[in-house]
């Protein structure tokens, strides 16, 4: 029994005690700047600014893993001054994120120039990254990410704006990501990089590029999405849109500096708006021999003199997709003021088809759409899926008019999601159980009555149940607990 005790005693005593720590930066606080704390900061802790501007503080290194670093009290804005400028050691940006699982949520990143030209708001050099709410403007590169093995980034609900050099043109971009295996964009509006810089480039072997706005609208960007190595690319839901000003000839580049990622080399586009407001190029040029080039419900607005789909697939399927050199056959409600929703006569009402398929776990689907700034809402169909980007009148559309009476109980739910379902005209309909990343989780076939569908063993958070028809369909939201 002593022998127990003295055990148990060096064991409380030689053992580390993990206790995450809270830091908090601000003015009246005691620490003013994020350089203060970075080096304190251990694997786990939270570190939380105030909303205030941060002027020429040196570059920050979080070199520790599962760190969450947010805004508070509104969105604090990290300013880069002559200190990072100036730094020929180091100098990368404002933040250089070499730990893992780092959450960076709610902060502006302006103006980080650095001495090779690649001044980031954020140097990512650590796996799986998470960045949200965040906003880049007049940096060198928004976020640039390095060449990382098994790493995942995900960034969500953020704005990209005037980023690039016009010290070295064509080479700074509003994002720029490397090569790791995915990048999951979504929910962001990126737009007008100048100095030819690229509003979203990415050499991830998977991209889910899904409901965002990325345009150049007056700057002098060069393509608005670069996907240079391949892979597999889903683009669902989006709006993209080539400015006047373009220094590039094409919207859309996939495969252009060679195939090397990894096998299958797969682009899917649907449901997207493309706009061209130059008067050349093309929309979209992908390198030759790519496996699959999958083009469906999209609009492709404006002059294509250089064609709309260049280069040779081994597989092409295109089809219901509207097309013409004139943006104002479309029926959207303001081609000059940037508003691409659907007018009542527009002509791609009710002229999509369905795709029930999906792509590791990435619904072809739409079932939300972007909504200014940076932020999403549910399509809802309301007869046949509409072609673009956007559902006319989406909010006006009623369960009874397509589906008849549809309920969910419990909500939230936990074991199972109880789904009574009363067809009107068919009697199998599908149910995808889509969690907040996108990813569909559960498929079920439903038959009038009661349905049950099993949720043991998922996470616990928000969801949506995206109900398919022939064609048409409906989204529900429920917590699962």
């Amino acid at each position: 029994m002593l022998r127990l005790l003295i055990f148990t005693f060096l064991l409380c005593f030689l053992l580390p005690v993990s206790h995450a720590t809270t830091w908090h930066i601000g003015p009246t606080r005691t620490y003013s700047y994020c350089s203060q704390v970075a080096g304190q900061v251990q694997n786990g802790d939270t570190i939380l600014i105030d909303a205030a501007t941060y002027v020429n503080d040196p570059q920050v290194i979080w070199n520790k893993n599962d760190l969450y670093i947010a805004g508070i009290g509104g969105r604090p804005r990290l300013e880069a001054g002559s200190i990072i400028a100036n730094d020929m050691s180091n100098g990368k940006g404002i933040f250089v994120i070499s730990g893992s699982n780092v959450h960076v949520h709610n902060i502006e990143f302006a103006r980080a120039v650095v001495q090779d030209n690649n001044g980031a708001g954020i140097r990512q050099e650590g796996a799986n990254l998470w960045v949200s709410n965040c906003r880049f403007d007049s940096n060198e590169m928004g976020i640039l990410g390095g060449n990382i093995a098994n790493c995942k980034t995900t960034v969500e609900y953020c704005e990209f704006v005037r980023n690039g050099s016009i010290f070295n043109p064509g080479y700074q971009h509003n994002i720029y990501i490397n090569h790791i295996d995915s990048l999951v964009f979504r929910f962001n509006y990126s737009h007008d990089a100048v100095a030819e810089g690229h509003e979203l480039k990415s050499r991830a072997t998977y991209n889910f590029i899904l409901y965002n706005r990325i345009a150049n609208e007056s700057g002098d960007d060069s393509r608005t999405i670069d996907l240079p190595n391949g892979g597999t690319s889903v683009i669902v839901g989006n709006v993209i849109e080539q400015g006047p000003n373009s220094a590039n000839s094409n919207v859309l580049g996939y495969g252009l500096e060679g195939l090397t990622n990894n096998a299958p080399h797969h682009l899917f586009c649907c449901n997207n708006t493309f706009i061209n407001k130059k008067a050349n190029g093309s929309f979209i040029q992908v390198a030759n021999g790519m496996d699959t080039l999958f083009v469906k419900n999209n609009i492709f607005a404006g002059p294509r003199p250089g064609g709309l789909l260049v280069g040779t697939p081994t597989v092409l399927d295109s089809s219901n997709n509207a097309i013409n050199n004139d943006l104002n056959v479309f029926g959207l409600v303001d081609v000059t003021g940037y508003d691409y929703h659907l007018l009542p006569d527009a002509p791609v009402i009710d002229k999509g088809v369905m795709l029930t398929g999906s792509v590791l776990g990435h619904p072809l689907q739409p079932f939300l759409e972007y909504k200014d700034t940076c932020y999403y809402t549910s399509r809802e169909v309301s007869g046949t899926i509409d072609i673009g980007a956007y559902e006319f009148a989406a909010t006006l559309a009623t369960t009874e008019k397509s589906f008849g009476e549809i309920t969910l109980f419990p909500n939230p739910a936990s074991g199972a999601i109880q789904i009574i379902f009363i067809e009107q005209d068919y009697q199998v309909s599908v149910a995808q159980l889509i969690n907040n990343h996108g990813v569909v989780v559960r498929t079920q076939k439903l038959q009038p009555g009661n349905n049950a569908m099993d949720i043991t063993g998922l996470t616990s958070g928000l969801y949506y149940v995206l109900f398919v028809r022939d064609e048409h369909q409906e989204v529900r939201k429920i917590m699962i607990q």
